[in-house]
């Protein structure tokens, strides 16, 4: 977006800032609108289409946070998520300004300011913005169900159109329910195989007895069941793609036949001693880190070097939160359609509430949330009451952190107990070693005593 065409919107409870913003924007771009009190943010957003805000770090506000400027801007991004904000700070408070980077700011500003600079950093940001939708529009065309318009998407759009017209074996990490199927079924539709079968197998959900016969195939009288002769999932993906799901859930046992077929790129039907030869294209996806999955005593390493070319880490919902407001309309539009309710919509407030969410079940959970509100509603527009979160998701979270606790708890311990053994039981030498007061070492020897 060139400048000339862009709606901006200042906030500063100095009159002089906002006059002088004002007197050098107002050539430069199609409208500058200024306000001096920040509790017309909401009624401004919500009322009119803003390309981009200047927002003041500090106000004479009744707002106590610590800091109005963070405070506000987490209320811009919550209401209005793809907009770009710059911060106006004083140069006493960058590091509250480097902080708002991280809370979604797109750049900040020290007063006093160059005129030019201050242009230039405007223009970068519309023209940065509109490249993005462009890219957007590019990278999701084809994949009507892998939506994102966040950074960590657009750079999984860019991985997958670079890495999709090769035939190198990919691996996709990610947690439950974040999309790793479709980013699987993505790289197929865009590579030279798309054409061929796109072949998804939960080798995951495999028992040791099914897994040859899923996998290379049987021939009839080859177990007790086998009544017929049954082509495997490597064959029925020749010329195409393999889709192994949840990898990292097989035995070292099979890791042990799945990596002979990759490498000899052919199998053997069980009851039969005659190689078939096969060509696929391999994607692995797995819910478990890179680190867990080079474990030795879980995973072979000479397996994970095979099926690991390329990895893509697909991020959760919680980290790619600019993607929330698209993938609801995108959920809506499905299930308004699916159980014949016509303009539904969400109040700003809705928007929040989902913004404000942590999604322990990523874009699954938000897409069984969409759902399930689209059933139950009874009006047009969808309000924060109409929300409600999966308690499922809820207590496994809740469980995994407890987990967590657990273990970081017996890394202390261990590692309290090794260096007082280090130290011969000297109380003193240990916690100076560990950075910590006699009393705070007895206190945490208490703490393990039982």
């Amino acid at each position: 977006m060139s400048l000339l065409k862009a709606s901006i919107l200042v906030i500063d409870d100095d009159i002089d800032v906002l006059t002088a913003v004002r007197l050098m924007l107002k050539t430069e771009v199609e409208e500058v609108i200024t306000e001096k009190n920040p509790e017309n943010i909401p009624l401004l957003l919500s009322s009119r289409s803003f390309d981009l805000v200047l927002l003041d770090m500090n106000f004479n506000a009744s707002v106590n946070t610590g800091n109005e400027g963070l405070y506000w801007l987490k209320q811009i991004k919550a209401l209005k998520p793809a907009i770009s904000v710059i911060m106006i700070t004083a140069y006493g408070d960058i590091d509250l300004a480097v902080r708002s980077l991280k809370e979604g700011a797109s750049d900040f500003i020290v007063k006093p300011w160059h005129n030019e600079k201050l242009l230039s950093t405007i223009s970068d940001i519309l023209k940065k913005k509109t490249q993005k939708t462009t890219v957007v529009n590019i990278k999701t065309q084809n994949d009507p169900n892998l939506l994102g318009e966040s950074d960590a998407m657009l750079d999984i759009f860019a991985k997958i159109n670079k890495i999709a017209p090769t035939d190198a074996n990919i691996l996709i990490l990610g947690e439950n329910g974040t999309g790793k199927d479709l980013v699987a079924k993505s790289i197929h539709d865009k590579s030279l195989r798309s054409n061929q079968p796109f072949i998804k197998v939960d080798i995951g959900a495999l028992t040791e007895t099914l897994f040859e016969s899923e996998l290379f195939g049987h021939t009839k009288g080859a177990f007790t069941d086998a009544k017929d002769e049954r082509m495997g999932r490597f064959e029925a993906a020749n010329g195409g793609t393999l889709f192994l799901d949840e990898i990292g859930n097989i035995s070292l046992q099979q890791q042990a036949k799945l990596l002979t077929a990759l490498q000899n790129r052919q199998i053997t039907r069980l009851g039969s001693n005659q190689p078939i030869p096969v060509d696929i294209r391999l994607i692995c996806a797995t819910n478990l880190s890179l680190a867990e999955l080079s474990d030795v005593n879980r995973f072979r390493k000479d397996l994970i070097y095979r099926i690991n070319t390329v990895e893509i880490i697909v991020p959760p919902l919680r980290k790619r939160k600019d993607d929330i407001v698209l993938l609801t309309e995108h959920f809506t539009k499905i299930y308004s359609t699916k159980y014949f309710k016509a303009n539904i919509s969400f109040s700003d407030a809705a928007f929040q509430k989902l913004m404000q969410y942590n999604f322990p079940g990523n874009v699954r959970e938000l897409q069984y949330i969409i759902e399930r509100v689209i059933i139950m509603s009874e009006g047009e527009v969808i309000e924060p009451d109409d929300l409600i979160f999966s308690p499922i998701e809820s207590s496994n979270q809740s469980e995994e952190n407890e987990e967590h606790e657990t273990k970081l708890s017996t890394l202390e311990k261990n590692t309290i107990l090794r260096v007082i053994k280090k130290n011969n039981g000297n109380i003193s030498k240990a916690a100076k070693e560990l950075g910590l007061t006699r009393t705070a070492l007895y206190r945490r020897l208490g703490k393990y005593e039982n």
